[in-house]
Order: C-alpha cells, then sequence, then structure tokens
C-alpha cells in the first residue's frame, strides 16, 4: 500500500520536470518483483477461499459484517483519497477529515498527473491485466520515478490528520484493515476466527483492492466518451456500481476538480456523492466544486464521441412530461384519433 505521504519529494523537481514523458508506451523490460507476486497471490487465494466460506459457511452476521465494514473503508477511498484529497474537489472540517482517514486504505495523489503514459503507474496502454494488477508486481517504470517527484504536496504536508496518519500508517493498517473487523464476528456472534479472518478480512480485503483496481484497468479500456474521444478513460456503468460512483471515469478526467465525478449526481449510480452531500447538509464539507452545464456542452460538443447526445438529450418520463415536442403530441393525437375513427365505422357497419 501507499500512503498519502510516502510520495519522495527530496530531488528538485525542476530536474525531473525536465525529462520528458512520450505520450507513446516505449518498449520496456520489466523487472518482476517476486515478493509482490507472493503477496498478490496469497490475497487473492485468500479472496476465492473467502468468498466459499461468504457463499456457504459463515453467518448470515458475518456476511453483512463483511458487506457494511467493505462499503465504509471503500468510502474512505472515493470520498476522502479520491475526491477530497488527491482533487481538492470539496473541503472538510476536522470530524469528516478523521472519519475518511479512518476509513481509507490507499491512495496516491499524482495518479492523473500522466495519465496512460510512462508516468502512470497502471498504463493502461501495456494492456488489461497490467493496469488492473500487474503493475504492482513489477519495479516502477523510471519516467514513475522521476515524474511523481514533481508532484506539488505542501497541501498534504501541511493536513495534521495526514501526517498523523503516516506516522502511525502501520499501527492503523493492522488494526482497522487486519484485526478489527476479524475481532468483531468472533467475539459478537461466535463466528470460528477461521471463517471471521477469510471473509471479513480477506475477501473484503480483496473486493476492495479489486474495485479500486478496476477504475484503473476496465475504466480506461471499455466504456464510452462522451467528454473526450483522445483519451483512454471511459464512462463504464459497471465499474460504477462497484466503486460507488467512480466509473464516470472520461468525464471525471475532463473535469477532475467535480466532486460528483460525474455529470448527473444521481444517487443510486453515485453514492458517494450522496455521502458527501450528507455532509454538507450537517456542516462538516463544504465548498463543493461542480461543472456548469454550459461548460459540459461545451466541452461535450468539441471533443465528445457523440454518445452524450444519443441517449440524454430527449429522455422523457411519460405522457405530459414537458420535453415531449410538438410532433410528438399531435402524432399520438392523431392515431388516437385515427383508432377512435375505425371503431366508429365498425360500429356503424
Amino acid at each position: 500500500m501507499t500512503t498519502w505521504s510516502s510520495i519522495s519529494r527530496s530531488v528538485d523537481p525542476e530536474i525531473a520536470e525536465a525529462q520528458p514523458i512520450s505520450k507513446s508506451t516505449r518498449p520496456h523490460t520489466w523487472k518482476i518483483v517476486w515478493r509482490n507476486v507472493l503477496i498478490m497471490a496469497l490475497i487473492y487465494a485468500g479472496g476465492l477461499y473467502g468468498l466459499y466460506l461468504f457463499l456457504f459457511v459463515s453467518s448470515w452476521k458475518t456476511c453483512i459484517w463483511t458487506y457494511v465494514y467493505g462499503t465504509i473503508s471503500l468510502q474512505g477511498v472515493t470520498a476522502g483519497t479520491h475526491r477530497l484529497w488527491s482533487h481538492k474537489a470539496f473541503k472538510a472540517k476536522l470530524p469528516l477529515k478523521i472519519i475518511l482517514m479512518i476509513c481509507q486504505t490507499m491512495a496516491f495523489q499524482a495518479h492523473h498527473k500522466f495519465s496512460d503514459t510512462d508516468a502512470d503507474p497502471h498504463n493502461a496502454k501495456r494492456g488489461f491485466f497490467f493496469s488492473h494488477v500487474g503493475f504492482l508486481m513489477v519495479a516502477k517504470h523510471e519516467d514513475v520515478l522521476s515524474k511523481r517527484k514533481t508532484i506539488c504536496m505542501s497541501d498534504l504536508e501541511s493536513d495534521a490528520v495526514v501526517e498523523f496518519q503516516k506516522k502511525y500508517y502501520g499501527i492503523l493498517v493492522v488494526f482497522l484493515c487486519y484485526l478489527l473487523p476479524a475481532a468483531v464476528p468472533w467475539y459478537f456472534w461466535n463466528e470460528t476466527v477461521w471463517v471471521s479472518w477469510f471473509t471479513a478480512v480477506m475477501l473484503r480485503h480483496c473486493v476492495s483492492l479489486n474495485v479500486t483496481y478496476s477504475v484503473n484497468s476496465f475504466a480506461h479500456l471499455w466504456g464510452s466518451k462522451p467528454y473526450d474521444k483522445c483519451i483512454y478513460p471511459s464512462d463504464n456503468i459497471l465499474v460504477t456500481l462497484a466503486s460507488y460512483g467512480e466509473g464516470w471515469h472520461n468525464y471525471h478526467h475532463v473535469f477532475p476538480w467535480d466532486y460528483k465525478t460525474s455529470e448527473f449526481g444521481n444517487y443510486p449510480l453515485n453514492q458517494t456523492t450522496m455521502v458527501i452531500d450528507f455532509f454538507a447538509k450537517i456542516g462538516w464539507a463544504y465548498d463543493l466544486k461542480t461543472v456548469s452545464h454550459k461548460m459540459i456542452e461545451e466541452r461535450s460538443k468539441r471533443t465528445g464521441d457523440g454518445t452524450k447526445y444519443s441517449h440524454q438529450d430527449h429522455s422523457i418520463w411519460g405522457w405530459g412530461d414537458s420535453d415531449m415536442t410538438i410532433e410528438e403530441v399531435e402524432d399520438v393525437k392523431k392515431y388516437n384519433k385515427m383508432k377512435d375513427n375505425i371503431n366508429e365505422s365498425s360500429d356503424s357497419q
């Protein structure tokens, strides 16, 4: 895992910034980090076994606990790590910062800066496996190492909550990611330690990681591009459903400062927006940034792939919708008149 503050900043940024980054992906010989390969293999094996226990062995209480704990931890990633600290899409007061810090499990602020170049740690141009999980199994590309040192981290370094997380990261991870979720089912409803560990810890952790990874892989390789057809990130509905609203990725890369990460703030497909809106109502979140409809329309017409207008321009809920055209209304009335005439003629016969 990478903490917010673990990115090195000791090298002169001007030196690193002077090194050009190629937009194309150059051939590269990767050095496999076998320790990481082993760790990922254990996580996936544990997750698969945990899935079996989740489906056939664990109690319904453990299943609910696993889901709820996983959902809360993912909100720490989506609302905290991503929208608050990485993109500054909104501001948070101390209580909310503490909540999001506790929930979050991983972060990397530079993930958009050099997207889909050799300086992108999970460059989608290298294929699905690399962008999903393979990038964790090899030594980082030299462009990643040099360019990430140029990212300004002064805002995070001055954040007391982030610095606290950095200082006690190891203890927090051991307790919040591993011990607590396993201890609750065992202590409160006598679930076995074995089942508690592999469901509430290994399965939950594996699913959370893969949901996060899917934004780097699926949402960079498959989907529509309503806002910019020239970039890899795409709007992917499946990723949106799995990640509580992070799958509107084409929009997000075009407008990364929008706290909704999408044009639409509909809660069923963007639960993280619902969470942020809730805390905004009680005053813990404020200065929520979004994008004007005019700016969205102008950008999508200029660089989008056209899919925005193929299904959204004329969506109506039913008869009487104010967006119905005169032609539609008259056509329906004509059909009814024709039907009435047919009925009248049949009656006269």
